[in-house]
């Protein structure tokens, strides 16, 4: 998947909550000041042309749709991390987090029970 601005990513996570919808839509979504629709819309291009939407005429505009899921692209996001800050290491992830006491001993012991059940 090409990277996406910060923008893009604030846009595309609108779209994934309120679904298929026009620049308009996600533009209502904004609180004051709300940015140009010809902002949206071109940003609406540029996620199409990434490959993060696909769009269906609707009358005399368009209704654009994620054409990845929200899961999809976070699982994309945290491989990424994984690979640049943790050496593409998932055990130096965990080792971290207990570190920083985010996930406890216990935790960590009832997880590993889960997956030998499994």
């Amino acid at each position: 998947m090409e990277k996406l601005t910060g923008k893009e990513e604030e846009v595309m996570e609108m779209i994934w909550k309120i679904g298929p919808c026009a620049p308009k839509d996600v533009v209502a979504e904004y609180e004051e000041p709300k940015p140009h629709i010809n902002t949206i819309a071109t940003m609406f291009q540029s996620l199409e042309r990434k490959g993060y939407l696909i769009h269906e005429a609707k009358g005399r505009g368009y209704i654009y749709s994620a054409a990845i899921a929200q899961e999809d692209y976070g699982r994309s996001k945290f491989t990424n991390f994984v690979n640049r800050y943790f050496d593409n290491s998932y055990m130096n992830v965990v080792s971290a987090l207990v570190q920083e006491e985010k996930i406890s001993k216990s935790e960590l012991l009832d997880f590993l029970k889960k997956l030998e059940e499994k």
